[in-house]
């Protein structure tokens, strides 16, 4: 099962975790919010009202294909009467349902699918399912803004492997020392820079001697996008055995080209205001 992460809700911290492309909710930590000793008692009892079986019945119909119609049957009819009480564990034996799950271990406990989750906690107070969807959406958000800079990242990636092994495969001979060769790598890493940010990598650092890292580290969204189709361009422009300096003029105006569209663009500067959130 996926791991656990954390956030907070009024104080208190909720667990969750992803189950492929789908959020599971602690109702065990929601649940502290009205008992904090007895949160199994405090979600049998929402699961025994008539309202929650109808509710619980629907989205398993929607989302469950091996939903035990039969079994929910029994339980529809039984809910709502005196003294009945259905815990998580006979609601998803009865009818093998999906939309709520138990964990073992440090973070154990029951679990349901967001949309579950969000009813749950309408039933504990309007105040916390209010909390809840509000820092709940604010968690997603963040998420979704780090999975746009992984992605970045990788294709920063993939781009540099690409245009180091055009470096190996065209401009080193097999008898460079591994200081020539660190230092061709280095001289076409600057050819970039010069192109994209007009200095090297030595001028940089002698013109920021406070900070720490490199000039691409103090880079933003657009410039490292611009990086890595440069890196592949001059990759291409290797192997066609053009010039340093043909090669230069060449990633200077298609840098200068891209650099002006990419801060044209409104989802860049989308991404762009992400970066310092």
């Amino acid at each position: 099962m996926a791991k656990n992460k954390k956030f907070e809700v009024i104080g208190s911290e909720v667990s969750f975790f992803h189950e492929g492309t789908e959020d599971y909710i602690s109702l065990t930590d929601l649940a502290k919010h009205k008992n904090a000793e007895h949160t199994g008692v405090v979600i049998a009892h929402w699961l025994s009202t008539r309202y929650t079986v109808e509710f619980m019945g629907i989205w398993e119909r929607v989302n469950n294909p091996n939903f035990n119609v039969t079994g929910f049957s029994y339980i529809r009819n039984e809910s709502g009467s005196n003294g009945y009480v259905l815990s998580a564990k006979q609601w998803i034996e009865k009818t093998k349902a999906i939309g709520i799950t138990s964990k073992a271990g440090r973070y154990g406990g029951t679990y349901a699918h967001k949309d579950i989750a969000f009813e749950f906690a309408t039933w504990i107070s309007p105040e916390l399912k209010f909390y809840l969807i509000k820092e709940f959406q604010r968690l997603k958000e963040a998420e979704h803004k780090q999975l746009g800079w992984d992605v970045r990242r990788q294709l920063t990636k993939i781009n540099y492997s690409i245009h180091t092994d055009a470096i190996k495969e065209n401009l080193i001979p097999p008898t460079l020392t591994k200081q020539q060769i660190s230092f061709v790598y280095a001289s076409e890493a600057d050819l970039l820079n010069v192109a994209l940010f007009g200095k090297t990598a030595k001028e940089w650092r002698d013109e920021n001697a406070g900070k720490k890292g490199n000039i691409r580290d103090y880079a933003n969204v657009s410039q490292l996008v611009c990086l890595a189709n440069l890196e592949t361009l001059n990759a291409h422009f290797i192997q066609e055995s053009l010039t340093t300096a043909e090669r230069l003029k060449l990633l200077n105006r298609t840098a200068i080209k891209q650099m002006n569209l990419l801060l044209a663009d409104t989802r860049m500067r989308s991404l762009e205001g992400g970066e310092d959130a």
